[in-house]
């Protein structure tokens, strides 16, 4: 698909039982693996079931994404409110 070619897959993870598989949002494309427990399966489907945009504002630099820094302080705080 152009848009993984382009941009990259979107991979989601899940776990059944001792297997962990992954598959592109967009096109499908995938795999899986086989871990000694389903314990550790999950474990790593958890890990690597992450959306990489939602940790733009943790991990912006210091001074040129400062304004995005303080909104999600800003939000995080009422959060825990």
């Amino acid at each position: 698909m152009l848009a993984c070619r382009l941009l990259g897959h979107r991979f989601r993870f899940t776990s059944e039982e001792a297997t962990m598989t992954w598959a592109c949002k967009r096109c499908g494309e995938g795999g899986s693996k086989t871990y000694e427990s389903a314990a550790d399966a999950a474990m790593y489907a958890r890990a690597f079931d992450r959306d990489p945009r939602d940790d733009i504002g943790r991990r912006a630099p210091l001074i040129g994404l400062l304004p995005l820094r303080l909104w999600r302080s800003w939000r995080d705080r009422g959060r825990r409110a």
